[in-house]
């Protein structure tokens, strides 16, 4: 190979690198800053392609995604002086890249290590303020809001990240009060139950009161009804027989006489001793109902 070949081969991978130390892309999950000779020269580079100086300028890239810190659990007291162990998290994201490379140089880890000391501050502030019920239950998310509001503030400035979100993954006990704090706390439990136990009972019997007091109500309007216009039933029908049996009083008589015998001799065994003359068999011995002369 001739000596133009060579010299034009070292020309071509000498502009390659040269190319390749000065053109360089920052993604759509990163941010970063452009240093020259070490010192910071422009700030939160945006996503695309950009052009620095060769071998003078050095382009240093962030994860600016939502990052998660996991702080180590530790042990806060409560108000009442009782030792809880608590394991939290956080969620944060780089917003002031200046800052943010200036606090930290760079290194997630180290952002990772101050963030964790000012959670764990932050919950140490707040636990001791509260009670055991109130830190595990009552009040707890106005305790993460409170301390996720309280971090943010120092975060930016001295950080120059955003605290998104602070969670509590867990909270125990010591071992030797947990015993206790069970045994007092299903105490607690079962009064209140007995309490609303106590309450529905009370309550259903006065339902079961006023129900009882309504279908007696119900009961006795219905029985009154049901009397009145039985008497007034029977009232019409008394009327109307007396209306129609007193137009032929001996229809009436005859009537009553067939009645009279249909019942007596309704069966072969019955038997009865009576005067033949007496007034039962008035119509038997004569049609017209007149008796014996």
């Amino acid at each position: 190979m001739s000596n133009k070949g060579i010299g034009a081969i070292i020309a071509v991978a000498l502009a390659v690198f040269i190319a390749a130390n000065t053109v360089y892309v920052v993604s759509e999950y990163e941010r970063g800053v452009v240093l020259r000779f070490g010192r910071m020269v422009q700030a939160d580079l945006q996503p695309g392609l950009h052009v620095k100086i060769p071998f003078a300028d050095r382009a240093q890239l962030f994860d600016g995604r939502v990052i998660t810190v996991d702080a180590p659990p530790e042990s806060y007291f409560t108000v009442e002086s009782k030792r809880l162990i608590v394991d939290s998290y956080a969620k944060w994201r780089i917003v002031d890249v200046a800052t943010y490379y200036r606090a930290t140089g760079g290194l997630e880890a180290t952002a990772d290590s101050r963030l964790s000391e000012r959670i764990q501050d932050g919950l140490r502030n707040q636990v001791g303020l509260r009670t055991l019920h109130e830190v595990v239950s009552g009040q707890r998310d106005e305790l993460m809001e409170q301390l996720t509001e309280s971090l943010n503030v120092v975060a930016l400035d001295q950080l120059g990240v955003e605290i998104l979100d602070v969670r509590v993954r867990r909270i125990d006990l010591p071992v030797d009060v947990s015993q206790s704090v069970f045994d007092r706390m299903s105490a607690d439990r079962n009064k209140e139950a007995q309490e609303y136990r106590a309450t529905g009972r009370e309550q259903g019997e006065v339902i079961r009161a006023d129900a009882d007091r309504q279908r007696a109500v119900l009961l006795a309007n219905a029985y009154r009804d049901a009397e009145l216009l039985r008497g007034d039933g029977d009232a019409r029908a008394a009327a109307i027989f007396a209306d129609a049996f007193g137009q032929d009083p001996e229809f009436y008589a005859f009537t009553r006489s067939l009645n009279a015998y249909r019942s007596a001799f309704s069966t072969k065994e019955d038997l009865m001793v009576v005067d033949p003359s007496s007034e039962f068999f008035r119509f038997l011995n004569n049609s017209q109902g007149r008796g014996n002369n």
